[in-house]
């Protein structure tokens, strides 16, 4: 009852709803996925099919260029308005990401490709989408809680 007042006192003076806030990013976020996805299973098919490298390295390769994609995107266009404006931020940002979003798609992507390629069940390539779906829901969350901070949640409190 409380936060349908709120909700509705917000939009009565102009401030955002919060859950078209959230559901705006969540889109936003899938759209920048769905390219880091084109760019990770292009560069998968690419490693295994054209150079001939074994499918965990080039999963590897493929997950690591998509993480730089989407942290780009994600920076500039899913979490835009949470950005400090000091190149200090963007690399702090950039570590954060790699550490949290590439870790979850690196150890999440070498787990479902061993899983799905090495026991014989699927492709490299329709494998990797799959594995890439499995690791999209924590990657939002890791995102938005974590990674995509405001800048001024990172100033010590006096």
């Amino acid at each position: 009852m409380i936060t349908r007042s709120l909700m509705h006192l917000s939009l009565l003076i102009g401030l955002a709803n919060p859950r078209r806030e959230s559901l705006m990013r969540w889109l936003k976020f899938n759209a920048v996925s769905a390219a880091g996805l084109v760019v990770q299973a292009g560069s998968l098919g690419f490693l295994v099919h054209v150079f001939g490298l074994h499918y965990l390295l080039a999963t590897f390769v493929a997950v690591e260029a998509a993480v730089l994609h989407n942290f780009v995107w994600h920076r500039k266009w899913t979490w835009a308005d949470r950005q400090g404006a000091e190149s200090a931020a963007a690399g702090s940002t950039l570590l954060r990401f790699n550490l949290t979003n590439g870790m979850v798609s690196m150890a999440g992507n070498i787990f479902f490709m061993r899983l799905l390629v090495g026991g014989g069940m699927l492709e490299p390539v329709a494998a990797n989408l799959l594995s890439i779906l499995c690791c999209s829901l924590v990657n939002f969350l890791l995102s938005d809680r974590f990674v995509f901070i405001s800048p001024h949640s990172l100033r010590p409190r006096r």
